[in-house]
Order: structure tokens, then C-alpha cells, then sequence
């Protein structure tokens, strides 16, 4: 699941049925990998749209209470929501100085340090946003992010476990919670995160991936399948949904459908190594057309 901080936009879903055909690897865009899904924390403030009159807007805003604190941390999200990582740490940092007490703050700037992989900066921001709030959900599911990419997994389990606790509805904590499950190959305990997430995230894509990979892993393929059919509707433009389709329908037998699933995701990366390796292990040829659905 994206990021709080990267705003997500609805896509076409693609008619059932479509064929799909396969070019010459040498015309392919080259396209970049997408993971399973990107760590989040989820911010408490209203989320605003990235556009520039958003931006515009927050600047006036800044510009009218040059003192309030608030008002740089909002406009530090957004920055960080389009890409603008400098400018929102900038946002941040000025919104610290003027509250050194503003946890909300020290968790924002705990992901973008997170996202840039400077993880000791975002663990040190977490930890300071905890002890200021001790109840404030989103640092201790950013901070088991952090833990978990840091190897620590008693640590990020009891980070996710206090997230869930202190919110139970947040899609987000189930599914961080997951992967580490799934990272552990306890997948059942990972499916049943990824299914309470899917439940309160219906058009998320990346939790349907995941649960799909747990499924690969204990050998249910045809579950994993229709989670597959599911995400490359919901995201028709996911590298990892269209290749990992593959490979189950592969596993299905149903060859036709692995090798139309394996050519999308060769038209999204031809250097995808996984949708390379199984396109031609299912017998896939270049300039051929074949059915996704």
C-alpha cells in the first residue's frame, strides 16, 4: 500500500477478455520494478490533494500564521505527498522548532526519512513522537516499519501489534503487519492480516498481491489466482501483480493465461527478470497474442 504521503489515483480497469500481444523486447519501455508494497504511516491530519492550488493555498496560509506550526506541517505533507522531500523536511523542521512538542510532526518527517532509507533519523523521529504520545498509532506503525527493515522482528510485531490496538480500522497496520508474517513464512497468520486489510481496504491492490504470494507459498494457487484477477483490475499498471499472475496461473496449468499475464508484465519492464524467466517457461513467443482473462 502507498505511502500516506503519496496521494493514489484511480485507473481504468481493463475490459475482461482483452488480448494482450507481445512486441519485440527491443520496442518494450522500460518501466521501473514495483515491490509488494511501499511501508506507510498514515498521518492524523486531513489529507489534502497534491495539486499546486492545494500548495498555493498552504503557502498563503503560511504566509498569514508564519508562527503556527500547523500550518507547515500541513503543507509539509503535501510537499511530501508530490515528491518535494527537501522542501517538506524544510516544512517539518520549522514546524519542530516553533512546537518542539508536536508529535505529529516528528512522525511526518520520521517517514520521509524512512522513505530516503535514512532509517536511524526516522527511528529517532518515531521515538520522540512516542514520547511525547505514547497513544499516537501512526509512530509505532512507522516505527515497526523501521524495525522491521532493520531486521528487529520481536520489535516490529509488538510496534504493529500497539498500532492495531490503538486502531483497530487502519488497513495499513494489518497489512505492515503481514509482511513481516510473511517475511517469517508464517503465512496463514499473514493471509489472515492481509484478508482483515483487504476487508477494510477493498480497492487496494498491494494487499491482494500479498495475500496472493502467501498463497503461492503453501501451494493454493487457484486462491491466489483469483486475488491476482482482483489487484491487476484494481491496478492494471502493477509490474508485481501481472508477473506473480503468471506464475499462478502457471502453477494452474492454464498456459495461455500465464504467458498473456507474463507479456503484460514484460510490456510494463522487458527487463523484469521473474516475467522474462516465466514467459518462456510457459512457452510464450514474441508478436504472439494471447488472452489475460
Amino acid at each position: 500500500m502507498r505511502p500516506a504521503l503519496a496521494m493514489s489515483r484511480r485507473q481504468a480497469r481493463p475490459r475482461p477478455g482483452v488480448a494482450v500481444a507481445v512486441p519485440a523486447l527491443g520496442a518494450l519501455m522500460l518501466a521501473g520494478c514495483t515491490m509488494l508494497g511501499s511501508p506507510a504511516t498514515p498521518a492524523d491530519d486531513a489529507l489534502v490533494a497534491t495539486s499546486q492550488s492545494n500548495l498555493t493555498s498552504l503557502g498563503e496560509v503560511v504566509s498569514k500564521h508564519p508562527e503556527d506550526p500547523q500550518a507547515y506541517n500541513m503543507r509539509g505533507s503535501v510537499l511530501g505527498e508530490a515528491g518535494r522531500t527537501e522542501q517538506a523536511l524544510a516544512d517539518f523542521n520549522k514546524a519542530i522548532s516553533l512546537d518542539p512538542n508536536y508529535a505529529q510532526a516528528y512522525a511526518n518527517r520520521g517517514l520521509l526519512y524512512r522513505q530516503t532509507n535514512k532509517l536511524d533519523l526516522a527511528l529517532a523521529d518515531y521515538n520522540k513522537a512516542l514520547s511525547i504520545d505514547g497513544g499516537y498509532a501512526p509512530a509505532y506503525l512507522g516505527r515497526g516499519v523501521v524495525y522491521r527493515q532493520q531486521g528487529h522482528g520481536l520489535e516490529a510485531l509488538q510496534d504493529f501489534n500497539k498500532a492495531i490496538a490503538l486502531k483497530p480500522d487502519n488497513p495499513q497496520a494489518y497489512y505492515e503487519r503481514g509482511l513481516l508474517y510473511q517475511i517469517q513464512h508464517q503465512h496463514q497468520f499473514a493471509i489472515d492480516d492481509f484478508t482483515t486489510a483487504i476487508g477494510l481496504a477493498s480497492q487496494k491492490a498491494e494487499p491482494r498481491v500479498a495475500r496472493a504470494l502467501s498463497y503461492l507459498a503453501i501451494g493454493d494457487a487457484k486462491s491466489a489466482a483469483g486475488d491476482l484477477d482482483e489487484a491487476v483490475q484494481i491496478a492494471p499498471g502493477s509490474l508485481q501483480a501481472w508477473a506473480s499472475r503468471g506464475l499462478a496461473y502457471e502453477r494452474l496449468g492454464q498456459k495461455e493465461k500465464a504467458a498473456g499475464s507474463y507479456a503484460k508484465a514484460l510490456n510494463i519492464s522487458e527487463k523484469y527478470e521473474p516475467a522474462k524467466a516465466g514467459f518462456a517457461r510457459v512457452g510464450g513467443k514474441v508478436g504472439q497474442t494471447y488472452q489475460t482473462f
